[in-house]
Formats: C-alpha cells, structure tokens, sequence
C-alpha cells in the first residue's frame, strides 16, 4: 500500500531585541510605521499565520485558517516570550494550534522546543550546552503544557555531543539539512553507504545510536524543496507549492514523506502573502488526499526507522564550511559588500569566550558557600526568568539556598543568576551571521556582554571593563566612520548601559512631564515616592524629591535624592544621587526654591554642582521611547505654531495651487512643501481624532487631490487601517448595533474609492468571526418579517463583500 505524506516545518525566530537593563524592545525607526521590527515582523508574517485566508476561485475569502494547527513549527522561546506580552492574539492563536493539532495528529502536537537563545551548539561548552536544552524544554512546557518531542537547533548547528544532551533529557528528534548527513545504512546491515553531499534519501526517518548508548531519531529535509520556498519564489502560487512538494514522491509501495524546512518568515515576511500560499498549499494537500498532511511526532510513531544514520561533525544549514560563520572570515555572508571581510568575527568569539571563562570562575567561587551544584542551581533559573513574580523568586532562592539569606545575599545571588544569563545571551547567533560587526545584530549581542561584566563587577569589586575596551578596539569593522568595535561601543552601547542611579534619573527627569503616583512600575523596577515638590516659574519649572527604586530582576534597592530645573524646551538640568539624609536634602531643597524664586539660574546650577558632584543629568539622559515621547510634548506648541503657519500658506495658495495643476505647471518647492505638510497633518489628525468623521475626511482627501498634493500613504495607510479596525472591534462588542454597522460600511465605501489602502486584514478576520456566531441567527429573525434584523443583514452583506468575504 503506497502510503504519501507531506510535512511543512516553520522556523519562526527573530533575534533578541531587549534593552538588557529594562527587558523592553526600544523604538526602532527603521521599522516605520511600527515601533519596532518584532512588531512589524508580527504584523507581515506572526499574526498572519493565525489567521491566513484561503480563496475561492473568484479571489474571495471562503476559510481563514490557523496555519500552526497543520504544519510543524518551532518558535524561538525569547520571541514567545515578547509575543506574550506585546502581541498576546498572536501568542493565544499559537497555543491554540498546537492544541488541536494533537486531534488532528494521533496526539501529536505541532510545536517543537528550540535551544534556548539560538546560540551554536557545536560551539558551546558542555554546561551551556545542556542549560540550553533545558531552558529550551522548561520554556515549551510552560506554554503547551506538554514535554516538547523534537527539538530545533539553532541554524540546525549539531555534533555528537549537541544529540547525547538531546537525547538525555527525553528529546526524540531533532530536524538536520541534507548536507549534515555523513553515512546510512538499514538497521542490521554491516556496511554503511555514503551519504554526504546530500546523497541522503529524504523521505524517511533515521535513527542515530549514540556512543553513550542512546539514540535520537533524525530528519533530513529536503533541500531543493526548501530552497524554492526559500529563494525561487515558490509561494508565489499555492497550488504550484503543493504540486512541487507532491512531485518529489517517487517509488511506489513504499511510505516516503516530502518535508521541507524554512524560516517562518518566508510566509509572510520575506514573501508577502506567502501565509496564503501555505495555507492554500496544506489545504489544497489535504482535500485532494492524494497524500496526507502529517508532523514527525506522529510520522515517528507511525513508522519507526528502519534506516540508521551518522551525522558530519560540527555542520550546519547556513555555512558552507561547517560552522565557520560563526567564528571565522570563512567567505559566508549576505552579500552586496563586495569589499567588505568578515575578520572581526574570530576575535568577537575569543572576546565572548574570554568573558565566558572569567564569570564561570566567579561564579562558582561565589557560589561554593552556598551549594554543592551551581549549575544544576542554573538550569533551575529558567523558572525565574518565566516568572519573576516576587512570590516566585523568592521560593527559587529558598528552594536553592536555603531561608537564611540576608536582602544583600538575596541581591548577590540574583546578580550571580543573571550574570550568566546574560553570559549566554551574547552567544545568540546573529551576532556573527551578517557581514558587520556593527550591525544592530553583533551589537546586540555586545549590549549582553556589557550587561554580565558589569554584574559581573558589581559582584566581585574587580574591574572587566579595561580589557573588554581593549579587546573591542582590536576586532575590525568594515566602516572607516567606526574603523573597529570600539567605536561603535561607545557610540550604542555604553551610553545605554544602566545602573540604579541611572534609572532614578529617568526617572526625576521624566517627574518633570508625567504626575507618577506613589508606587510605579517602570519598566522592570519599582518606584516609591517618599517625598515630591513641584514648582513652576513661567516656562520654568522645578522639581525636588525623594524615591526608593528597587529593580524587580535583583532586588536591588537605592533611596535617591534628586533636584531637576526645566528651563524650556528640551534644556533640562538635574542631579541625582543617594538619599542626601531628612537635613541635607531639607536644607538643599530650600535653598535651591529660593534661587528658583529669584530667577538666578546660575547659583541652581552651582548648588547642584555642589550637592550632586559628577551625578548631573539631562534629556539625553532619558530612555528612547521617553525621549521620543517627551520631545512630543515639548514640541506641541511648536509644531502647533507650524502647522498654523503651514496651513495659512495653504489657504491662502489654494486658488494659485489649482492653477498651477490646470496650466499643468510644477509647482516650486518651497510652495510645494509647506502645503503637503499642512494637508498630511491636517490628515493624521483627523484619522486620530476620537470624533473622526467620514465625511470631513473625504473633503480634506478631495481638497488634497485638487491641487495634486503628495500623500504620505505609508502613515496614513496604517492610521487608517487603526481606525477601521477601532470600528470593527466596536462592532465585535456591540454585534446588533446597526449604526455602527453603517459607519464602517461608510468608511470602508470611501477607502475602496480612495487613494488610501490599508490591509483591512483584522477588519476581515472579525467580520469573518461575525459572519460566523452571528449572521445566521439574523438571517432567521429577518425572514420572520423583523425590519430590524433585515436592514442588519442586507448592510452586513454590503460589508462583507466590500471586505472580500464569501457569504
């Protein structure tokens, strides 16, 4: 009986973005209109395959399908871990798939566990090896309340030691490319049959018998098939997915399975739409039946190997020369800089590895008076980093070091705990996969390892910082504006690097623009005000107070004094420092509301000389995002000023405007600017408008188009697209209220007849989910003569076919 099945494996991973000392992804400009690449990535591709669209054959959306319910995935768990926080539809939808992949699959699940942080196995040392094996399980199991089946490696990077640490904690399978195949042979035969250079047949399992004694089951993937979804536009067209993926069967009576593996974001990211062409493709598979959709856990059972094989050391899917990328100038890059070399990457490693050495020493010396196993104490710390509840840090360290411990033990042994955390961060392997060391990838990595030698420091009193500089200044980098790591160091890193005064300087500055209450969070510290005065002169202001931090990751704690004049604009001048003491802080305060009273700026700035020492602070001393935001505030009158401005030349130029599109004129540019600005702003603040109006709207377009003036689409796109989804969800709450219903078919009427083109994406998916709890119900109440429940119906249909949905 010729038995067919069909396998499409997702590896979804984005690199750790996280400012190491706050836990939270900073605003990235180059992800415009997005605050930051995860969010944009989560957009294009994440959310997409919770919900991809599969079209009928008039273009129209018949289904929405849950893509990681019928294909094999793994998630990186660092980026789970933001979507559970900042994309939590994208994070439920994945949770969900997996469960009822496990009816669809003999109870199998979809998902797979991934090495934790995406470092090279190969390249790792035996403890780190098996933390992140570990981590990587303890993570899944977190969220799919199950132990993970197979395990990804991160760019499939493996050896024999990598598997024997698989294989120990309970993994069965882990996905290889056909390259990393060295011999085959059926189970029993003597002679092994070579299998290098991808001459390794595909469509089965292997086994791999270990030299402890266990044994781990492989899959190769097929390589050309991987490649064409990859690079040869293959999601192009789902039924010519699903045809390739079927033509690869060959012999006859025999169980084959045609698997493929890619990145994730091939369906949807790098290829737009490609979450359709996979949907359209897996569906297309399973209605045919011409072969059946499967995942390996289930293949695994179903048909256990009868081949067995032997893997090539130290290989991995993206490095020609094994795993050379990630430690050598071995030629492998991303292309376009011809005159580029990869030589920094050697010495980013043995930087790396220098740091690795020293903080394993001290952490086990530190360690040795409180446990007998600090490793074991490591692999456990995974509990706190999916928890840093109060409650839950507390019980690790009894759990781990006993109830004894003094605040400043407690402190000691967190910094310990995340000092090593971070150790292992820096190795994520995007640091030295693209072509610059100073790229936002090997610069993330650096922040790491910024972040565990100044734990490190902290911990031990001994300074890491001297031979780090030194060390950074020897790795090259390809721009002659940084000419090494150094420079680029001191440019991203360092200024970011945080310590607890530091934060109780963002956060004395930001007391200026924003009334906190007595206990805030901020960020991943606890603030509590003790004291707080505020003093206004004019555009001056003044601010004079007392807060306890305590950081929510060390428990760290530091009582601050601080003082903080705004002289107007973005001209702030603060000082910081340890809590001063009830008389000095009593006697700085007073003195400095009287200078304020008097307007002598200058003696403030010489007592806070005085009081503060070298702990004085400015704007630039804020955090991104609070930069962005306080710059906004700062500004409002400015830009309020200009738009006036603006839109009075606007006015004033209109009938000249006109004339100029009529005797088909160009009009200059510094006639031209001024009023594009004025029109898009006067459009980016209608869409933001609580009480936006269609009709407004339209004329301000209509005025626009009059005078030929250039829209900025890619804002307006996506301001648009949030206010049609603001309708939409409104409607989700409220399914009968029919004048709701009206306004988005209004707005939606004037988009399809616009210049505006927003993705409509999740007005679609709850206009499916309506169609499918609600619509029926009111078909049978109009067809009872209800006005009502007819106008509902009639109008939702208008919607829907303007949305492109089957009905």
């Amino acid at each position: 009986m010729e038995e067919k099945y069909v396998c499409v494996h997702g590896h979804f991973y984005q690199p750790p973005r996280e400012n190491p000392w706050l836990n939270k992804v900073e605003i990235q400009d180059s992800a415009y209109p997005y605050h930051d690449w995860n969010h944009r990535i989560n957009a294009e591709c994440y959310i997409r395959n919770a919900s991809s669209r599969i079209w009928n054959d008039e273009g129209r959306i018949e289904s929405i399908m849950n893509n990681y319910g019928w294909m094999s995935f793994n998630i990186g768990p660092t980026l789970l871990a933001w979507m559970e926080n900042e994309a939590p539809e994208t994070y439920k939808g994945i949770l969900q798939a997996d469960k009822e992949s496990q009816e669809r699959f003999s109870g199998h699940g979809s998902a797979l566990a991934q090495a934790y942080n995406h470092l090279i196995m190969p390249l790792a040392n035996e403890k780190d090896k098996e933390t992140q094996v570990i981590w990587g399980i303890e993570d899944f199991k977190s969220r799919f309340q199950r132990h993970p089946e197979g395990m990804w490696l991160g760019e499939t990077a493996v050896d024999t030691s990598t598997l024997e640490m698989l294989a120990k904690h309970d993994i069965k399978f882990t996905i290889l490319s056909p390259y990393q195949a060295k011999n085959i042979r059926r189970i029993g035969d003597e002679e092994w049959e070579d299998a290098s250079n991808a001459k390794v047949n595909t469509k089965r399992a292997y086994i791999c018998n270990l030299p402890s004694g266990k044994s781990i089951s492989l899959f190769f993937y097929d390589g050309p098939a991987s490649q064409a979804v990859a690079f040869e536009g293959l999601l192009n067209d789902g039924v010519r997915f699903a045809d390739n993926l079927q033509s690869r069967f060959l012999d006859k009576d025999k169980v084959q399975l045609v698997h493929i593996a890619t990145d994730g974001e091939s369906y949807g990211h790098h290829h737009k739409l490609g979450e359709m062409a996979l949907s359209y493709c897996l569906n297309y598979i399973e209605e045919r039946e011409d072969a059946h959709l499967t995942i390996y856990g289930e293949f695994l059972e179903k048909f256990p190997p009868e081949y067995e094989a032997q893997i090539i050391e130290d290989t991995s899917w993206s490095c020609y020369h094994g795993v050379e990328r990630w430690r050598s100038d071995c030629g492998c890059n991303t292309g376009g800089n011809d005159n580029w070399n990869q030589e920094w990457r050697k010495p980013l490693r043995e930087t790396f590895d220098w740091i690795r050495e020293d903080l394993i020493e001290l952490y086990e010396k530190e360690l040795k008076e409180y446990t007998s196993e600090p490793w074991k104490v490591r692999d456990r710390y995974i509990k706190v980093i999916l928890n840093r509840n109060t409650d839950n840090i507390q019980a690790f360290l009894t759990e781990n070091f006993g109830e004894d411990l003094s605040e400043d033990e407690k402190v000691k042994l967190l910094k310990l705990m995340e000092m090593q955390y971070h150790a292992m961060l820096m190795y994520t392997s995007c640091g030295w996969f693209f072509d610059e060391v100073t790229g936002i990838e090997s610069m993330q990595d650096i922040f790491y390892a910024k972040r565990a030698i100044q734990l490190a420091e902290e911990i031990s009193g001994k300074s890491y910082e001297d031979e780090f500089v030194e060390r950074l200044e020897n790795i090259p980098s390809n721009i002659p504006e940084f000419k090494n790591a150094l420079a680029a160091y001191n440019k991203f890193v360092k200024p970011m690097a945080l310590d607890m005064i530091r934060i109780g300087a963002h956060y004395a500055v930001s007391s200026l623009f924003e009334e906190f209450p007595e206990e805030v969070s901020l960020y991943n510290f606890s603030a509590s005000v003790k004291s707080r005065y505020y003093y206004e002169a004019g555009k001056q202001k003044l601010i004079i107070g007392r807060t306890e931090f305590r950081s929510d990751i060390t428990w760290e704690t530091i009582d601050i004094s601080y003082a903080v004049l705004h002289m107007g604009d973005h001209h702030l001048f603060g000082g910081v420092r340890e809590y001063l003491g009830p008389d000095a802080l009593e006697e700085m305060h007073s003195s400095v509301v009287k200078f304020f009273k008097q307007g002598n700026v200058y003696e403030i700035f010489n007592l806070m000389d005085t009081c503060f020492g070298n702990h004085n602070y400015s704007f630039w001393h804020l955090f991104r995002d609070e930069q962005r935001s306080i710059m906004e505030l700062i500004m409002e009158n400015t830009l309020k000023n200009v738009d006036n401005s603006m839109q009075q030349i606007y006015e004033n130029s209109y009938p000249l405007l006109q004339t100029f599109k009529e005797i088909n004129m160009a009009v200059p540019d510094r006639l031209k600017l001024p009023v594009e600005m004025a029109v898009n702003s006067k459009l980016i603040t209608s869409l933001k408008s609580k009480t936006f109006s269609v009709v407004n709207f339209k004329k301000l377009i209509d005025s626009a188009e009059q005078i030929n003036v250039s829209l900025d689409i890619v804002t307006l796109d996506f301001l648009m697209d949030k206010k049609l989804n603001s309708f939409m969800r409104k409607f989700r709450k409220h399914p009968q209220d029919l004048k709701v219903l009206d306004k988005i078919n209004q707005l939606i009427d004037f988009i399809k007849e616009g210049p505006l083109n927003p993705n409509e994406w999740e007005a679609q998916n709850v206009a499916f989910e309506i169609k499918n709890q609600h619509y029926d119900h009111f078909v049978k109440e109009s067809e009872t003569g209800d006005e009502t429940a007819s106008a509902w119906v009639e109008s939702f249909r208008n919607m829907a076919e303007k949305l492109n949905l089957v009905i």
